[in-house]
């Protein structure tokens, strides 16, 4: 089976993430494709033209597009999260002003600005698993109340459970997009 990196032209924006095409020849009809971090891997049959590739990559990534934003919780669902988990694991003394999913963020997975109260977070989180999201607004959460990495700060994100499981599934993410992908394998 060979892979073969493909970006499909005229994508939305919010669709950056790099589309990787896989070709079978043991797969005769059937097109499946699956997020893996920050990629698309798109399954088509080895006979495909480059026009239908083209057209399925399309179809597929609306379809996952689709998917997720039924995953996805909006920004008013996300100020309601916040509260729940800053009453939660803070007592509630953390009330951010606005939160919300933004797309400009590719080297974070949140921010904050603790003099206006707001919380941004990367629209790569998108997908992720529910308490890696919450990790990442309650750490967020928890910088309206301590701005700095230090012991204060880590001993607000002590009471929530997942902290160190969260924080490792996004060292993995991280370090998965830096691997070189491979053109084929056998």
């Amino acid at each position: 089976m060979s892979a073969a990196p493909g970006n499909v032209p005229g994508m939305a924006a919010e669709l950056d993430s790099a589309v990787e095409v896989r070709r079978s020849a043991r797969r005769k009809r059937t097109v499946s494709a699956y997020r893996e971090g920050d990629r698309t891997i798109v399954l088509i049959p080895a006979r495909m033209s480059r026009a239908e590739e083209q057209r399925w990559v399309a179809r597929m990534l609306e379809k996952l597009a689709a998917q997720e934003s039924r995953k996805v919780l909006g920004d008013d669902a996300l100020i309601r999260r916040a509260a729940e988990l800053s009453a939660e694991y803070l007592g509630g003394r953390a009330r951010p002003e606005v939160v919300r999913w933004v797309t400009n963020q590719n080297s974070r997975w949140g921010s904050c600005t603790p003099s206006e109260g707001s919380i941004r977070l990367s629209h790569r989180l998108h997908g992720m698993p529910e308490y890696v999201v919450d990790y990442v607004l309650l750490h967020e959460l928890a910088h309206l109340l301590e701005p700095s990495h230090g012991p204060r700060f880590w001993a607000l994100l002590a009471a929530y459970p997942r902290t160190e499981r969260a924080r490792g599934y996004l060292e993995g993410v991280a370090a998965a997009a830096s691997l070189p992908h491979a053109r084929s394998c056998d």
